[in-house]
């Protein structure tokens, strides 16, 4: 999922294109909790000025009061996503944070032969993450029926990018061996680029979806869940109603994958650390 952007405040109000009040900042603030439960602290005044006087300037408003006044009272949901996409954006590469796939390897040899992996990679971003899990898989099961990898993302933008699955050539983080098996190079117009082979592509499903949302109807139970550099941005009790979820849809002794600087140990009866970021259902 989608970091928030650090960008600096801008100068005085009276400079600025739109009014922006201390009303509409907060306003915002109780919005995006409601629509995303991303909280956000009164550091993110400029940043949420910057993202947002986009749409003012594309739908035509004048200050910010107008466009949150039509947002709430019939802007319609196409809007709200907009709204959703502006006050989030990425921070990815392939393999980051690479010990959890060493540790995905060793639970995927560790797994029961002939049972099928199901993983969910819920802050899939650009792509770069997902596909990153999608070679793991492919190199250690194949690219038969052993393996089911759904990802998803509150961002319609960036999961359009990771549909792509387009990528400048010397995108960090991949072995020239894992760019040899699993990417084509582009020519042409498209030198410089690299491209994930439709083999490993078609594997991977890519969906919209809100953890914030009341439906959590994703099939059968998940082994393995990547929820990396999500929960940060919520406050504890959204993190504790996410977890919750989370734990309903694994498989009892299933592995919840973290980002580095989150900890969950208050939630022992759900999860239990396993290892560095790693935690196994209760």
């Amino acid at each position: 999922m989608n970091q928030l952007a650090e960008i600096q405040r801008p100068g005085d109000e009276s400079e600025q294109e739109f009014a922006f009040g201390t009303a509409d900042f907060e306003r915002t603030r109780q919005l995006i909790y409601q629509r995303a439960g991303i909280s956000l602290h009164d550091g993110k005044r400029a940043m949420v000025y910057s993202r947002l006087s986009r749409r003012l300037r594309e739908t035509g408003h004048r200050s910010f009061a107008e466009y949150l006044r039509w947002l709430e009272n019939g802007a319609g949901e196409s809007e709200w996503q907009e709204f959703i996409n502006c006050l989030t954006t990425n921070l990815t590469s392939f393999f980051r944070e690479e010990h959890h796939f060493h540790a995905l390897t060793e639970a995927l040899r560790a797994h029961p032969t002939g049972k099928p992996v199901r993983l969910w990679c819920n802050a899939a971003s650009t792509g770069e993450e997902p596909y990153s899990l999608a070679m793991v898989l492919s190199e250690v099961l194949g690219n038969g029926a052993g393996w089911k990898l759904m990802c998803s993302d509150i961002d319609t933008k960036v999961l359009a990018t990771a549909q792509r699955g387009v990528y400048p050539a010397d995108a960090r983080g991949l072995s020239p061996e894992r760019l040899r098996r699993h990417f084509m190079r582009g020519t042409g117009p498209n030198a410089g680029f690299i491209r994930v082979k439709p083999e490993l592509a078609r594997l991977v499903e890519f969906r919209q979806f809100n953890l914030m949302s009341t439906s959590w109807s994703l099939g059968e139970p998940f082994d393995m869940v990547f929820c990396r550099n999500v929960m940060i941005y919520f406050d504890h009790a959204t993190q504790r109603k996410v977890l919750e979820r989370i734990h309903g849809v694994m498989r009892p002794g299933g592995l919840l994958f973290v980002g580095h600087s989150e900890n969950f140990t208050d939630s022992r009866d759900l999860f239990q650390l396993r290892g560095k970021t790693i935690y196994q259902r209760s």
